[in-house]
């Protein structure tokens, strides 16, 4: 093991205090040949998830922790208290470590109590609470901003040692002082009492350096970073600052070096490292029982209700249609997926059956025969030709992910049953972090160093509107921008803090959907949050974080759309004595064609009313309801240079030549072109030759361009067109097509 470790340590999930990313931290632990460190962020687990794997991916032991803020009151108190440094916030810092997992758990009620009852200002707990959830976690002292070492720090000897007795007892032979050294007087002064402490009260010493950055070159960043959050301008003299050049990621060495004569506190951040064994849980799946009748298993059931709804849909129950749904049925069973179509299927019918509206389908999940026989999407998959492994592929394990769309004003109604039905304590949405993207870090950094809003606007706008562009790829697209950093010194500020800054969390919010369902509470699973802003309940880990605990999310999208049609129902039926049914209109009204769409009337129709859209209709003058969805899946970025070729094949001005004819079939609907996703998936497994769910990844490698992987599938697809007779040279070239359409293919389910 390493001779020191880090214990002390924010990443930017500290959000606008800490200016390096989880990747950056153990990339540099990595780098520095120590082999453990830890997490503390403030008041919260925001990165628990992704640093534990990052840890874990980079070999070096995870250590979650958190510094926490402690009441000097009853948390739940909402009014200020002067602190010993005489600020009025009434909260002190405590840095807590988890040993074991009954420590984790513990770290994660607090850290959720913390928002749910006591934020103000900050999430805060009290001692009461912390002597109630002590178990598993090691406490130390904190920073200046600690209890005890801010009495310290004022020379208070008294009132640091009834503070540190306190916290002895708490934690029993669990509780340090922390030294930190950042060439500050007060934590000089601290440090002579400290050590006086420790020796007559016999509670050990340990070093850390309450790191916030990762170099020493990243303060100036950082800085910035500190007066976004602070709301300050960087010119302000009198705003709060970090010493600079001093809270960066520091060596073995260096730490060996300004802790030279505690060396004992530097020997036991190796002995905390030690004791701290924890190993999170991951891929597990977790869900609520649905309550199934007549004591019968939940595979049973569900098959029940598929059958029911196939019953239902199709006059002519085919064999074809049968053994679809067997199949389907074994995937889903098989992956563990069957209490998720229940739960999803109960929660979708209890709208339908109260007069909230829902969405037809979204997503893949329209390609599934049971999310359609079991009333979960109303969009017929055999009629669309719609492909199930393109949702949930046998060979590629991942969770379900289906969207529900509900009327905006019913959707508190549908989720306000799911906590009536599985617990409050069990349901909860979910976080998601906003991040400082290439013109958003532009424009923060801009107003932190004081250059005028319209000046900072302009080099802002001189980033193209590509998604996730970063500030480097912006500048080697458009050298105006790789230019702006020769102006001035202050233009060379912007860019180099903005590339610094670039990817950090900004703030923390509600994801507009999701929601958690769990089989018991969910603070022995997951962390909790509270949106101030909102009131609004959501875990601390966000989407992907809660798919690697295993955790099961579950969409409600409130449409407007679906709001605007019902009531354009309602005032049909008040006026006309009509009843409407939006699942039975007729899709083949060649009159709606003519007259609606291809005559560009469509402003208020979703999907199809932005400016570019009509004129691209009215060229089109689409006569199907396939002609609009390869419309709607071709106008994006990247495949929107295919719609003028679309329109000339559908017009019959390009004669459409297919190079082999078993891709007729696959491609007639699209006039020749490879537009959907499932198209590519058909065409791998006819020519190819491998099953749906091969074809399914072989797509996703093309779409992410892995080269290696794209050179085997490609010999295997050659082999595999040549037992079905068609040529080595026409095998590549449709592979090399394959290739090119891949990357925009649109999911035709959606």
């Amino acid at each position: 093991m390493s001779d020191f470790i880090h214990l002390h340590n924010h990443t930017d999930y500290s959000l606008l205090d800490a200016a390096q990313t989880v990747e950056v931290m153990c990339n540099r632990v990595y780098d520095l040949g120590m082999d453990s460190i830890a997490i503390t962020d403030h008041g919260n687990l925001f990165g628990m998830i992704p640093f534990y794997k990052e840890a874990k991916k980079r070999g070096i032991k995870p250590i979650i922790g958190c510094e926490i803020y402690v009441s000097i009151n009853d948390h739940r108190e909402k009014k200020q208290v002067a602190t010993s440094s005489g600020k009025k916030w009434g909260y002190h810092h405590l840095v807590l470590l988890a040993q074991n997992y009954q420590g984790y758990l513990n770290l994660m009620k607090l850290c959720s109590i913390a928002y749910l009852d006591g934020f103000y200002y900050r999430p805060r707990v009290d001692k009461k609470l912390l002597a109630k959830y002590n178990e598993g976690l090691i406490a130390t002292s904190a920073c200046l901003a600690g209890e005890v070492t801010s009495f310290a720090a004022l020379g208070d000897y008294d009132n640091a040692k009834k503070a540190a007795i306190e916290y002895m007892h708490i934690f029993p032979e669990r509780f340090y002082l922390e030294l930190q050294n950042h060439d500050i007087i007060e934590e000089k002064k601290a440090r002579v009492i400290l050590k006086k402490l420790s020796l007559e009260l016999g509670i050990p010493l340990v070093a850390t350096n309450d790191c916030h950055y990762c170099l020493e070159t990243d303060s100036d960043a950082h800085d910035v970073l500190f007066c976004l959050g602070t709301g300050k301008d960087r010119s302000d003299a009198n705003r709060p600052k970090y010493e600079p050049g001093k809270f960066y990621l520091k060596s073995a060495d260096e730490m060996h070096k300004i802790f030279k004569n505690y060396p004992n506190a530097i020997e036991n951040t190796v002995k905390i490292a030690e004791q701290c064994n924890i190993e999170i849980p991951l891929g597990n799946t977790y869900l609520p029982d649905y309550p199934v009748p007549n004591q019968i298993s939940s595979e049973q059931y569900l098959k029940q209700l598929c059958e029911a709804g196939i019953k239902k849909h199709y006059s002519n129950n085919s064999i074809a249609i049968q053994d679809r749904l067997n199949y389907e049925l074994d995937v889903i069973n098989k992956m563990g997926y069957t209490g998720y179509f229940l739960i999803t299927q109960d929660f979708v019918n209890y709208a339908k059956t109260n007069n909230i509206p829902v969405g037809p389908g979204r997503g893949s999940a329209a390609g599934s025969l049971v999310a359609y026989s079991t009333g979960i999407t109303d969009v017929d998959p055999i009629k669309y030709n719609l492909l199930f492994e393109r949702f949930l592929n046998p060979e590629r394990v991942t969770m379900p992910d289906i969207d529900i769309d509900f009327c905006i004003e019913g959707r508190e109604k549908v989720i306000e049953y799911i906590k009536d039905k599985y617990g409050y304590k069990s349901v909860a949405q979910i976080i998601t972090f906003g991040t400082l993207k290439a013109k958003s870090v532009i424009r923060d950094v801009g107003r932190v160093l004081s250059m005028s809003y319209a000046e900072v606007d302009t080099i802002a706008k001189l980033i193209p509107n590509e998604l996730d562009i970063s500030l480097n790829k912006a500048c080697k697209v458009n050298p105006e921008l790789a230019q702006v950093g020769k102006k001035s010194p202050l233009h060379k500020d912007l860019i180099d803090f903005s590339q610094k800054l670039e990817g950090c969390h900004r703030h923390a919010s509600t994801h507009a959907a999701g929601v958690v369902i769990a089989p018991g509470p969910l603070t022995d699973y997951v962390p909790l949050f509270k949106n101030t802003s909102t009131g609004d309940v959501a875990t601390q880990a966000d989407m992907n974080g809660l798919e690697d605990i295993g955790l099961f999310k579950f969409d409600f999208l409130g449409l407007r759309n679906l709001t605007v049609i019902d009531k354009a129902i309602a005032i049909i039926k008040q006026r006309h004595k009509k009843n409407i049914n939006i699942n039975k209109i007729n899709l083949d009204d060649i009159d709606v064609y003519k007259k609606i769409f291809s005559q560009s009337k469509t402003i208020g129709v979703f999907q199809f009313e932005s400016e570019g859209m009509r004129e691209y209709l009215g060229q089109l003058q689409p006569s199907s309801i396939e002609d609009l969805i390869a419309l709607n899946a071709l106008y994006r970025p990247g495949p929107m240079a295919n719609i003028p070729e679309f329109i000339s094949r559908k017009q019959g001005k390009t004669k459409i030549i297919y190079l082999h004819e078993k891709l007729e079939k696959i491609l007639q609907e699209t006039y020749g072109i490879i537009i959907y996703q499932e198209q590519v998936m058909e065409i791998c497994s006819e020519i190819g030759g491998f099953s749906l769910a091969e074809s399914d990844i072989i797509r996703r490698a093309m779409g992410k361009k892995k080269k290696s992987l794209m050179a085997s599938y490609k010999i295997k697809f050659v082999e595999g067109a040549a037992l079905q007779g068609i040529t080595k040279n026409i095998a590549i070239e449709i592979f090399e097509l394959l290739e090119k359409f891949a990357e925009y293919g649109f999911n035709k389910s959606h």
